[in-house]
């Protein structure tokens, strides 16, 4: 189940400018997948996971890793917010990208410490994997 995106003029949850000028032109309409860095497209996906948007962090997610399904966000979750540590570029085809996401849930803070791995295919980046930390 997908969450009703926020108004176009709403912050975007990934702490950028308004959603509909942020991540929310990588999730819909004539740009939707087209994040044009793995930056963006952790932005993007951390936003997706925020509002519950299941199919675009399939879409976006390597095939060669990507689960079958998943599930949406438990009622009680918040998210609170991302911090991007680093991103890097290795090469013209594969970044990393260092995050802090926060949450809370049933009145404990948790935080999701991930170096990401992306890969760029036909010109589409796509998140292939990550190291806890």
């Amino acid at each position: 189940m997908t969450k009703k995106s926020p108004s176009p003029a709403a912050s975007c949850p990934c702490g950028g400018a308004a959603y509909s000028s942020c991540c929310g032109r990588w999730h819909e309409g004539p740009l939707a997948m087209q994040a044009p860095t793995a930056e963006a497209l952790m932005r993007s996906r951390y936003s997706a996971f925020v509002l519950d948007k299941l199919s675009y962090l399939l879409a976006s997610w390597h095939p060669s890793t990507r689960p079958a399904s998943l599930e949406p966000n438990p009622p009680d979750l918040k998210w609170l917010g991302l911090a991007i540590k680093q991103a890097r570029d290795q090469d013209a085809h594969h970044a990393t990208v260092e995050f802090v996401a926060r949450s809370r849930q049933a009145g404990r803070a948790h935080r999701l410490h991930e170096i990401s791995r992306f890969v760029r295919e036909d010109g589409r980046w796509y998140y292939v994997d990550g190291d806890l930390n």
